[in-house]
């Protein structure tokens, strides 16, 4: 088979790769207009203002902050009853079904919230079921596609899924630039509403292909269907540690490293905003970094081939911690934009390629199970990661100050990743490699 033949998608996996854009405008949005909302919210109520006085800034961080480590708290704990159901019983496309829309009409639903503590219980609310879709969805990779095929595929998805969330995020920020110039019968507040409902819809209406057409293929065997879903979870925890080595030090590894990746990309926004760094430029340069991340995803897929999946992540480990270093320092737009644009060259290849790394070492039938355990070590990591930057920031009245345990995160990661790469797998062949 000619290398053109073989990187040419299949249907499935151009569905599969648009839910990828779907739930990456929501992303965006988290990371960009949701925390510029609820900072404008905050930081003009009257009651918070006499509270909290000159430290509003940090305060604002840290409740942004408990908000998600809410989210990813209760993801944990429906995590493992979603991937079990998905795997014994055939529902993974019922599941996936179901947890788009909840997480799409909530998103809907922000578009009308006035209020800063009525907008963070539904934002809540839609994160919890976007986080959930992704337990299911990353699972069904190893219905979608092959393990020779996982890298590339992988990288297609958060390649596009970076591009194409621009497209509803630009026309929320040129609202929002309309807005501000008073260009528009309504001001910046209204126009970001207007984004949220934009943003529902995208990810409602790019998730139908996939819906329709997936079909499930790797069904667990029916004893394991009596265990329930924690049962299950800590019984694959159990199961990796003592019969997939590989697997389990990649995880911890994953745990750290992914920590300081989703620290930085939900508090981008919301960290220079706290700093009261302009929100026109700091929006400008967050859509750099959407653009940035597209050929690099796509570039790291196609290396992934010659050198190896593995030194990719570990040299993408190696930069976050440099970009950490630079969020510790930062107090101007140009410092900002550095960062934004570094943040394009890494995010794409540490996130695709960790996804698909973690699919070639566990068994295909149990992947609803085992991606619980991806998604939740992976989200638990940002309940860490922002709980610790939300705290330190609130004690000690410094934003920065929260970055310094992410740093160490970050080594934490690149040495029990780097274990994995030489723990020979345990995986047997005939679930291994298609």
């Amino acid at each position: 088979m000619s290398a053109k033949q073989n990187t040419k998608l299949t249907s499935l996996e151009k569905k599969w790769i648009l839910y990828d854009v779907a739930n990456s405008a929501f992303t965006l949005m988290v990371s960009t207009l949701f925390s510029i909302y609820f900072g404008a919210l905050f930081k003009n109520d009257a009651g918070l203002i006499a509270k909290f006085g000159d430290k509003i800034g940090s305060q604002q961080l840290a409740y942004w902050n408990y908000a998600g480590t809410i989210c990813t708290i209760l993801v944990a704990l429906l995590g493992p009853v979603l991937g079990t159901i998905a795997d014994v019983h055939r529902k993974r496309k019922q599941l996936f079904t179901a947890t788009v829309v909840i997480g799409a009409a909530a998103t809907l639903l922000l578009g009308t919230a006035t209020d800063w503590l009525f907008f963070l219980i539904i934002f809540v609310i839609a994160k919890i079921w976007y986080q959930a879709s992704l337990v299911i969805y990353d699972s069904m990779i190893n219905d979608v596609t092959t393990d020779s095929r996982s890298d590339l595929v992988s990288s297609y998805g958060f390649a596009y899924g970076y591009i194409g969330s621009v497209i509803p995020f630009i026309v929320g920020l040129v609202l929002y630039l309309l807005a501000h110039l008073g260009k528009l019968p309504f001001d910046e507040m209204v126009a970001m509403r207007i984004a949220f409902v934009i943003t529902g819809i995208w990810w409602l209406g790019l998730s139908l292909p996939l819906m329709k057409a997936y079909r499930q293929i790797h069904v667990e065997s029916e004893d394991e269907s009596k265990k329930n879903g924690f049962v299950q979870f800590f019984a694959s925890i159990k199961d990796l540690a003592a019969t997939n080595k590989k697997a389990l030090y990649f995880v911890i590894g994953f745990f750290f490293y992914i920590d300081g990746v989703y620290t930085i990309i939900g508090n981008a926004s919301a960290y220079a905003d706290s700093l009261g760094l302009n929100s026109v430029a700091m929006l400008e340069a967050l859509l750099v970094t959407q653009i940035v991340a597209f050929p690099c995803a796509i570039i790291t897929g196609k290396l992934s081939k010659k050198i190896g999946p593995e030194k990719i992540v570990l040299a993408c480990i190696v930069g976050y911690t440099g970009i950490a270093v630079i969020a510790f320092f930062l107090d101007t737009e140009l410092e900002f934009w550095i960062l934004c644009v570094l943040v394009g060259f890494f995010q794409g290849g540490i996130q695709a390629l960790s996804r698909s790394y973690f699919a070639r070492i566990i068994p295909k039938s149990k992947s609803g199970q085992y991606f619980s355990i991806y998604d939740i070590f992976g989200k638990g990591a940002t309940a860490i990661g922002g709980l610790i930057l939300g705290v330190v920031s609130g004690i000690t009245g410094k934003q920065n100050m929260g970055i310094l345990p992410i740093i160490g995160f970050f080594v934490i990661g690149f040495l029990f990743f780097y274990i994995s790469t030489k723990t020979p797998s345990s995986v047997k062949p005939e679930e291994a490699a298609d």
